[in-house]
């Protein structure tokens, strides 16, 4: 009897959490994977910068490991390619605004000389050892974002990217409604689809709806305005740009990553600059303010983002005004809400009239909502379904929401990162067991931040630390010290009495410790940090760390 052919569907990450986006699918040998994504840190990764996947399980695989598809220019979905591309030299394929936004960061990490990038276009057909592909047309928040038909032995895989269904896009450029159906009528294996809206009953607007309610603040704005998105939001830019002409005013960009992505979708031809109407910053400055309009970055409140600091007027060149309008255009990334909040705050204490989500309707979602999904699956029809890409609460609700219109609870399967699927045309099962994990990036460090680093940097965070420094000679008789020394537990400078009290019992500990070992510098560096520890927890009730730093010196010094 002859066996069925096989594919497997492995997440390395976006399958628990919102971001890390990576999705590798496998038949025999041969490996492609689905997007190479970050995730940005959260209260809980002090001093990290970002978080990439555990790429060991397809590098396990490099021999059969054949390329990279994006699905759009999104660093949830692109961001962690240059730590991979060190480790594999892979091609990248993708649309070409998706490559050219990817081409600028493989230039900041020396990468893009040796990178082979190579660009497709909706319905282009090409093949990838086993694998024959077809990126298929969607809309998002980015422009040129696509989803993905997997042509495999076994069946074909559909996988949506990142998606919503706009039926009035800025380009024009619908969903490919009509290529989604044929792929159904002809049968799909599996649909791999977007999660993350799947909380929000109904359909997702139009983004062309956002351009028409921001008009009449533009009107009746008498100011300047300042318009925060998503630099890579390039139908966005689209819309502030055409009313920023359409009312008289002159427009300018704040932020390095605005200006690259404006100047890479200009040149491309994503992006129609009215004529006149962009000018540096220095120049608009020079405006009367009803004349002006600003697009900046930092709808995230991300610290040093340009409206961060405007908001604690910090800012080099622009400082918020009463009567200017800040819109913050851009939906609130879950764990963003308390930076974003205060920025909020902070523009309403310096005067500023703000527009954001939650007053306003300033800001479509680039995700397809219950309906949107609804129809996603109606027209794919597939044997087996897969929700990707939220934290588990949307995945569940995607489950769910399948049910709802007909599909049978066995055939959707409810995975996370490091769990996979094997297909045969006629069979699926789950596989347990994949070796997947987050890995932390800290300035040129890869991986080198685990677990134990991060509870020291969130200990150091909440009861700060304790220096205690002394030199003894062999005998164990102090010859200098104990010095002392606070970072986060009281200001030295107010607390000389407290300090002293402290040094005594040290001392204390020291002349009662056990005369069987006095040179012991390792017993003494755990006797001095036991009786700080004590003394502060008796006194303040908290717990620093307490570092130790004994020095033996000889005992004629």
């Amino acid at each position: 009897m002859t066996a069925e052919p096989v594919v497997r569907l492995v997440p390395l990450g976006g399958l628990g959490e919102i971001g890390l986006n990576m999705m590798v699918v496998e038949a025999g040998d041969d490996v492609i994977a689905v997007d190479c994504g970050l995730m940005f840190p959260d209260d809980e990764m002090p001093g990290i910068d970002h978080v990439i996947p555990d790429f060991s399980y397809a590098l396990a695989k490099r021999e059969g490991f054949r390329a990279v598809i994006l699905t759009h220019g999104h660093e949830d979905h692109t961001g962690a390619l240059s730590y991979l591309l060190r480790q594999a030299d892979l091609p990248v394929y993708g649309t070409p605004l998706t490559l050219a936004f990817v081409a600028e960061r493989l230039r900041e990490h020396g990468l893009l000389e040796r990178a082979r990038l190579r660009s497709f276009t909706p319905r282009d057909r090409f093949e990838i050892g086993p694998f024959r592909i077809e990126p298929i047309r969607v809309t998002h928040s980015i422009a040129d974002g696509i989803g993905l038909a997997i042509e495999t032995a076994a069946g074909v895989i559909v996988h949506t990217g990142d998606f919503r269904l706009d039926p009035r896009p800025i380009d024009g450029q619908t969903p490919d409604y009509g290529r989604f159906t044929e792929l159904g009528d002809r049968g799909v294996l599996a649909l791999c689809s977007d999660s993350t809206n799947v909380d929000r009953p109904g359909h997702t607007p139009s983004e062309s709806e956002v351009g028409p309610a921001l008009a009449p603040r533009f009107a009746a704005a008498r100011g300047r305005i300042i318009v925060a998105t998503f630099a890579s939001h390039i139908h966005r830019l689209q819309q502030v740009l055409d009313l920023a002409a359409r009312f008289g005013r002159r427009a300018a960009l704040l932020g390095m990553s605005m200006e690259k992505n404006v100047r890479i979708a200009s040149e491309l031809g994503y992006l129609q600059v009215p004529e006149g109407v962009l000018m540096p910053l220095e120049d608009l400055a020079g405006l009367p303010p009803a004349r002006q309009v600003i697009l900046s970055t930092g709808s995230q409140g991300e610290p040093n983002s340009a409206l961060a600091l405007m908001a604690a007027r910090e800012h080099k060149y622009v400082q918020i005004e009463r009567g200017d309008l800040v819109i913050i255009s851009a939906r609130m990334i879950p764990g963003h809400e308390r930076t974003v909040g205060r920025v909020v705050n902070a523009l309403y204490r310096l005067g500023a009239e703000v527009l954001y989500e939650d007053n306003a309707f300033v800001h479509v979602s680039g995700h397809a909502s219950q309906e949107d999904l609804k129809l996603m699956l109606n027209l794919t029809r597939p044997r087996y379904f897969v929700p990707v890409h939220g934290e588990y609460r949307h995945l569940l609700g995607h489950a769910r929401l399948a049910a709802s219109v007909g599909m049978p609870a066995e055939r959707v399967f409810l995975i996370e990162d490091g769990q996979g699927v094997e297909l045969t045309p006629t069979s699926a099962r789950l596989i347990e067991g994949v070796p997947t994990g987050r890995v932390l990036v800290d300035g040129k460090g890869v991986g080198d931040i685990g677990e134990v680093v991060l509870r020291d940097r969130q200990l150091l965070a909440e009861n700060g630390m304790i220096v205690v420094a002394l030199a003894v000679d062999k005998t164990g008789t102090v010859r200098s010290g104990p010095e002392l020394a606070s970072r986060g537990v009281v200001y030295v400078k107010e607390s000389a009495a407290l300090l002293a009290e402290l040094k005594a019992t040290v001392n204390q500990a020291l002349a009662e410790r056990d005369a069987t070992a006095p040179g012991d510098l390792e017993r003494l560096g755990a006797l001095v940090k036991t009786a700080v520890r004590r003394f502060i927890h008796q006194r303040f009730q908290r717990k620093p760390i307490v570092l130790p730093l004994i020095l033996e010196v000889p005992e004629d010094s």
